[in-house]
């Protein structure tokens, strides 16, 4: 199982990426090795803003309709939003957003070991990075 990040979402559908030709080409081969894909709904509405922000609709639509379709995604609840808040708190650092933490946290209760990112908070918390 892999986990995807906002930054390789953006990175696939925003042709003028400087990521853009290294994460498509792992999202094809992702996809053609049926490999399991899964994101948390707190990475989804940063991607989907993100995205219409600063790419557009048209951008939209290809993540909506063409890469969403492959994800599993968890969707957390009131008290898995607290863990993290309260996560967020501890940890006191300003540089990791909720939704990274959401992220760490979807990441280690399903024992995925590699994300899909252009983040290096991923790295820094132990995990493997693609690509």
């Amino acid at each position: 199982m892999i986990y995807v990040d906002t930054s390789a979402f953006l990175a696939v559908v925003h042709a003028s990426d400087d990521q853009h030709e290294r994460a498509f080409e792992t999202w094809q081969t992702l996809i053609e090795n049926n490999e399991i894909l899964m994101c948390n709904n707190y990475v989804l509405v940063e991607s989907i803003a993100l995205i219409q922000h600063r790419v557009g609709m048209d951008a939209l639509a290809i993540l909506h309709n063409e890469i969403i379709p492959y994800m599993e995604v968890e969707w957390l609840d009131e008290s898995l939003h607290n863990t993290i808040v309260d996560l967020a708190l501890t940890t006191n650092r300003r540089q990791l957003s909720l939704v990274d933490l959401s992220s760490f946290d979807t990441m280690r209760r399903h024992k995925i070991n590699t994300a899909f990112t252009f983040d290096n908070h991923f790295r820094e918390q132990g995990f493997e990075v693609i690509p």
